[in-house]
């Protein structure tokens, strides 16, 4: 028998609820895909493997200047990972809490984008 209440159900499906300062309940999921998931996937696919093959280099102990520019490759397959992931963010999540007065979710965002720019 689930004893589960109707709120509990909804937190375990990602819903969550939002009270704005005029009294408007919101509730939404952070819970989501978007149109560059598998672009996302593929991506961060190939900079593990990048990332593997950098660290054989270092255990076969090839030179250090050959490792740093790999090591840069993998650090720009990421960083460029990281901002098609934000462009998705800010095209569907952001709006979605611009649309509502979500403030909460204004807020995690620009903390997520601090981060990420460090």
């Amino acid at each position: 028998m689930d004893n589960n209440t109707e709120s509990e159900k909804k937190e375990e499906q990602g819903m969550h609820t939002h009270v704005l300062e005029d009294g408007t309940v919101i509730q939404h999921s952070h819970t989501h895909t978007h149109e560059n998931t598998k672009a996302v996937l593929n991506r961060l696919s190939r900079a593990i493997g990048h990332l593997e093959s950098v660290k054989r280099m270092v255990e076969d102990g090839r030179d250090c200047s050959e490792v740093l520019v790999q090591l840069s490759a993998v650090k720009s397959a990421l960083n460029n990972t990281g901002k098609i992931i934000l462009q998705d963010h800010i095209k569907h999540c952001l709006v979605d809490a611009v649309q509502t007065g979500d403030m909460q979710e204004i807020e995690e965002l620009n903390k997520a984008i601090d981060q990420f720019m460090k």
